[in-house]
């Protein structure tokens, strides 16, 4: 499965935000990276700012290129506004929806316990990190998987965290897609219409 392997400080400093996760690297070194990171930088053209958009919420995601044109190619044929439903589709992805649950503490950590065959969604073994939920599908552990140190630190962590669009049974570690997020539902910093501007060039 391909997927980005690279240093993810660097990412998250290229950004300034925490995209794989909490860093301390951000706190110490709040400039981007490489020899010219604390240099003056000149203003961006309007196409690098799109371009930046777009990258920080495939690396957010955990999405590569080509899946990340298609999915905006299917939110640009589904109606509606284009930038909102890319969102809806991404947050809808499986390995998001762990991630989200709590049952791991990063994107990149949910994808794992999909890829391993750790979770179950209505009872089947699901093994794609991209396979997009429904709802009212159900997202749980396998029953041998319940006991994984990954899952139960990552549990005992989630702080109840509480979606709208999710439902959480802590009893059964099982969470229900109870329906597609609305954008202003969903927490991140993402200016999608910028996204919506480069695909349009």
């Amino acid at each position: 499965m391909a997927r980005y392997t690279g240093p993810k400080t660097k990412i998250s400093r290229r950004f300034n935000e925490p995209i794989f996760g909490a860093s301390k690297a951000l706190q110490k070194k709040a400039y981007p990276p490489g020899m010219h990171g604390r240099g003056r930088r000149k203003k961006q053209s309007e196409y690098a700012v799109q371009l930046m958009e777009k990258q920080k919420v495939k690396y957010l995601y955990g999405v590569l290129e080509k899946q990340f044109a298609n999915l905006f190619d299917k939110a640009h044929r589904k109606g509606g506004i284009t930038g909102e439903n890319l969102i809806s589709l991404l947050e809808a992805r499986l390995d998001n929806t762990v991630y989200r649950l709590g049952i791991a503490p990063t994107r990149r950590a949910a994808r794992q316990l999909v890829l391993h065959k750790h979770i179950l969604v209505d009872g089947d073994v699901v093994n794609i990190g991209s396979y997009s939920l429904k709802p009212g599908q159900t997202v749980s552990v396998r029953e041998k998987s319940k006991s994984l140190e990954a899952i139960t630190t990552s549990l005992s962590a989630r702080n109840a965290r509480q979606f709208n669009w999710l439902e959480w049974d802590g009893k059964e570690l099982a969470g229900k897609f109870i329906s597609v997020p609305q954008r202003d539902q969903v927490p991140e910093k993402i200016q999608e219409q910028l996204i919506v501007e480069l695909y349009s060039k």
